[in-house]
């Protein structure tokens, strides 16, 4: 322990770190297997466990070391027609994000993701999503600034474009892999230190790559009906506790 301790920031104990690593794992298999769920968990988890300035940029590095290894993972199967402007709106989310200050209160915006992704499952996807996907792409980058995880509404975006499950895991990862390490960038920008909590993150992102590789046996056994039911299922429990975690809070 006195080891490990050497290499984590002041912040965490070294009990703390083997919970973020095996929650890291965890995550990444959930999202390779289902789609969706990983990285709102490491999120729940981290939001409990970490002191909240570092939250949203560690999440943010570590979910972009996670997403990496599954774009490399599942290349051949990224549909790289899809995007294009999707991308010109994850840039221009994270530039707006950054740099101008939002007043709705985060318990509103919790419940209002929340509802939308209900009524996305329950009805069909907005047709908006997928003919508008750079205004699709900046909202999703905008949530992410400021509210950590915005994977549920991409998730919905590449939803909405039918792929078979192969597909939909490697496209989504390829957008989230570029959203999320622009978001480092510019809380880099803003002012985080990232080096003290360096050689953490990337024990991180590989506990989280190996959950990865574990996970792909799953997605390679399952069909894709039952990716697509499942998909449903983890965004419907997603969109619960926000819509929960919103109204605590008001």
């Amino acid at each position: 322990m006195d080891l490990l301790t050497q290499f984590l920031p002041a912040a965490l104990s070294p009990t703390v770190a083997l919970i973020l690593l095996a929650t890291s794992m965890a995550g990444s298999f959930i999202t390779i297997s289902f789609g969706i769920g990983g990285g709102g968990l490491l999120l729940a988890v981290m939001a409990t466990l970490l002191p909240p300035v570092a939250l949203v940029p560690v999440h943010g590095v570590v979910q972009f070391g996670s997403n990496a290894g599954r774009t490399a993972m599942m290349a051949r199967h990224i549909q790289w027609w899809a995007m294009g402007w999707f991308v010109a709106g994850i840039v221009t989310g994270i530039v707006v994000g950054a740099f101008v200050v939002i007043d709705i209160p985060p318990a509103v915006v919790q419940i209002g993701v929340g509802l939308f992704l209900i009524w996305t499952i329950f009805a069909r996807t907005p047709a908006w999503m997928r003919r508008w996907p750079f205004v699709t792409g900046t909202l999703t980058s905008v949530l992410s600034m400021f509210f950590g995880a915005s994977g549920p509404f991409v998730a919905t975006y590449v939803k909405s474009l039918n792929l078979g499950r192969h597909q939909h895991v490697g496209t989504m990862a390829a957008l989230l892999s570029l959203q999320h390490l622009l978001k480092t960038v510019a809380f880099g920008v803003l002012g985080f230190a990232y080096a003290a909590w360096a050689p953490f993150i990337a024990a991180m992102i590989l506990a989280g790559l190996v959950g990865t590789w574990i996970g792909k046996t799953v997605l390679n056994k399952m069909t894709d009906a039952r990716f697509k039911t499942a998909l449903d299922v983890i965004l419907f429990l997603i969109a619960a506790r926000l819509v929960w975690a919103g109204l605590t809070t008001l």
